[in-house]
């Protein structure tokens, strides 16, 4: 059981006199939990094993990506190589099309040990696993093209595990208060995950070398299969069961049309207006994302200095953005949240520009990289928290696939060409002014996102 306060019962309208306790629709609104309430359930087992899985959820996420452009870039590979190579994270944006596989079908032996969910659980890590010991074996140079190929099944399988992960967060939450509380761990996670991937195996690998340090973070996937093994298996829900087997008519029709109908008819005219800004919302981030390590290179950063610099400054900044925006979606409602990360999160890029025109100043950086990490920790939490509010029970995995990729398609697809954009920049300017416009542009990016979020929130007051 949650130790949060469970939804209030529902009451008939309350006179317009009710005063702060309605909603600007007259209803009665779901009183907050307070911050005891929420300290008590940060004890419950659930969210830390929400930790370990959101650790496990991000650790690929560099390796196949950023961090990979970093060890390629010092290869001599080329930045528009480089920024074509981080298409394999386009898997990440296609998982919806086998997400209705995971929520109809149990993985091959593994599902008759562990359930459903834990079966694909504990599959993917394994498979996430195998590819980044591939890749360790490989490295850049004449096997290139091998490489990539244990970086696509690395992101195949990684953004498997994110479906049936985000099911299992969504299923376990006894409460939708707890939903938020489970999403900030989940986020407190996948962060510290990306600061071990993009900051600290950086310091390693000047100690060991990169081969070396991708062989540790394959065998850490170890971490997310102990979690894996001590989670429970969420309950099968009726709806699933009542559409029938997958390989029927009623079953395909169901998992293929089910979860959009149920979107559409939960969501009614708003529908629209949520995935325009889900798909919108961390549009910056990934434009600029493939850029931000070969940027530190040309800008004569080493990457002992950048490691240690994430993994301290960092780290505490990236603690703080995930457990503020968590609050913030607890105390102030998703939709509120949702308008403060659209301003912190591409807001945070300016500080790249500044970085770019002030040159390789160290405390330049530990101010950057501490805005940066704030905001993407706040931003990623808010967003999490409200794609998690928009799911049915029954469609989860689908449905939350289905918003998750929605929200990284056009961005995986746009930062392919973030490498000839700085290139084409740097035929008529200075390198690092090149970098500068660029990350002032990304930042711009972010407008619509706001104006669409600000719309949401109007709303319905921002409540949830």
């Amino acid at each position: 059981m949650s130790d949060l306060p469970a939804p209030a019962a529902p009451t008939a309208p309350p006179p317009p006199a009710a005063g702060p306790a309605a909603g600007p629709d007259g209803m009665a609104k779901r009183p907050r939990p307070g911050w005891r309430e929420v300290l008590t359930a940060l004890r419950q087992p659930r969210v830390l094993i929400m930790l370990l899985l959101g650790f496990s959820s991000g650790l690929p996420f560099m390796l196949t990506g950023n961090t990979l452009g970093f060890w390629l870039r010092e290869g001599g590979v080329d930045l528009t190589t480089i920024g074509f190579l981080s298409w394999v994270g386009l898997a990440y944006s296609l998982k919806f099309l086998w997400a209705p596989v995971i929520d109809r079908v149990d993985a091959p032996v593994l599902g008759r040990l562990l359930g459903r969910r834990r079966g694909w659980m504990a599959l993917a890590q394994l498979l996430v696993g195998a590819g980044l010991l591939g890749m360790a074996a490989t490295g850049p140079g004449p096997s290139l093209a091998t490489l990539a190929g244990f970086a696509l099944l690395a992101a195949f399988a990684s953004a498997t595990q994110d479906v049936v992960v985000d099911a299992w967060r969504i299923e376990a939450a006894a409460s939708p208060d707890e939903t938020g509380l489970l999403s900030a761990a989940y986020q407190m996670g996948y962060r510290a995950a990306l600061l071990a991937t993009d900051a600290l195996i950086l310091v390693l690998a000047a100690q060991v070398g990169w081969a070396t340090s991708y062989a540790a973070c394959g065998l850490a996937m170890g971490i997310g299969l102990a979690a894996t093994l001590l989670a429970h298996e969420p309950v099968r829900m009726a709806v699933i069961a009542a559409a029938g087997p997958l390989w029927s008519l009623r079953g395909l029709r169901d998992a293929i049309v089910g979860p959009f109908a149920a979107f559409f008819q939960a969501h009614g005219a708003q529908a629209a207006l949520m995935l325009s800004a889900v798909a919108l919302y961390r549009l910056p981030d990934f434009l600029m994302g493939p850029m931000a390590n070969p940027f530190y290179v040309d800008l004569g950063l080493g990457k002992e200095v950048v490691g240690s610099i994430r993994a301290t400054a960092g780290l505490w900044a990236s603690i703080a953005g995930v457990a503020l925006g968590g609050l913030s979606a607890l105390k102030l409602g998703y939709r509120r949240t949702l308008v403060l990360g659209a301003i912190l999160g591409p807001g945070s890029n300016l500080a790249f520009s500044l970085m770019a025109v002030s040159g390789p100043d160290i405390g330049v950086f530990t101010a950057a990289m501490v805005v940066d990490n704030v905001a993407t920790g706040f931003a990623g939490t808010a967003l999490v928290a409200y794609m998690s509010s928009l799911t049915s029970l029954g469609y989860t995995a689908t449905q939350y696939a289905l918003l998750s990729s929605l929200y990284t398609v056009l961005g995986k697809l746009l930062k392919g060409f973030s490498g000839g954009m700085v290139e084409a920049l740097e035929a008529s300017m200075p390198p690092l002014t090149a970098y500068a416009l660029f990350f002032a542009g990304t930042a711009l990016v972010g407008v619509p996102a706001l104006i669409l979020c600000l719309l949401l929130a109007r709303t319905d007051g921002g409540r949830r």
